[in-house]
């Protein structure tokens, strides 16, 4: 089983990157850093572009771990940007067989924000034909959801 981790913090070994090593404790995984990708939003074409790329190791991954900072109430640009470029690039159902987690880290986020954000991962995955395995929030929540990988 081949497991995928996508960052969209920008900072490669932050706290979006520790949450993610929590709940992927003792297995082998990739590391795509959307910041090493030039992913502009819907509607633009930026030379360079790099979803492809992106859409690309996601469709060799068994397991895929989505993680994003809190940022502005809600998840982080860059994930923001993968996720509204999959609209007309993969067909609906196009990932279908494959699970997705999301981990998901602010300073000091309310519920609602947190709601916001499992909810866009939750219509994502649906939409693409992945089963929604959870979210971690902290470190505690990542270790038990370790256990569903």
């Amino acid at each position: 089983m081949s497991i995928l981790f996508v960052n969209g913090s920008p900072n490669q070994n932050g706290n979006t990157a520790k949450l993610a090593a929590e709940l992927l404790k003792g297995r082998d995984y990739e590391t795509l850093n959307l910041t090493d990708y030039t992913i502009g939003s819907y509607g633009q074409q930026l030379p360079g572009d790099g979803l492809d790329a992106v859409i690309g190791a996601m469709e060799q991954a068994d397991t895929i771990v989505i993680g994003s900072p809190l940022y502005w109430h809600n998840i982080c640009g860059s994930v923001r940007n993968v996720l509204d470029r999959f609209y007309g690039r993969v067909e609906n159902g196009g990932l279908k067989g494959r699970r997705l987690f999301f981990v998901f880290q602010g300073a000091a986020p309310e519920k609602w924000m947190l709601e916001a954000g499992e909810y866009t991962m939750k219509r994502f995955a649906a939409l693409y034909g992945m089963a929604y395995s959870g979210m971690a929030t902290n470190r505690a929540e990542a270790a038990k959801l370790s256990k569903e990988v």
